[in-house]
């Protein structure tokens, strides 16, 4: 199965090899068919110490590094 990939914007690089990156995704309402956001923080390894706040990253899902990184950084996309 492959691993899934997100794109989002990295909102806190505070701690040790690790950045919060928010994942906004937009779904349709299921009674009124409005389109919404939804989001969601994921946290992801960063093993260099590369990535900064308010980047545009990728991410990839992978084993369990700690008890809340399950993702790991792909690629810098933006700035």
């Amino acid at each position: 199965m492959p691993k899934r990939v997100l794109q989002g914007k990295v909102v806190s690089d505070k701690t040790d090899k690790t950045v919060v990156v928010l994942i906004e995704r937009k779904v349709a309402h299921p009674v009124y068919g409005k389109i919404i956001r939804r989001s969601k923080k994921y946290h992801a390894h960063d093993e260099g110490n590369v990535i900064r706040e308010g980047d545009t990253v990728r991410i990839e899902e992978c084993a369990p590094i700690s008890k809340l990184k399950t993702w790991k950084v792909l690629e810098k996309v933006g700035g």
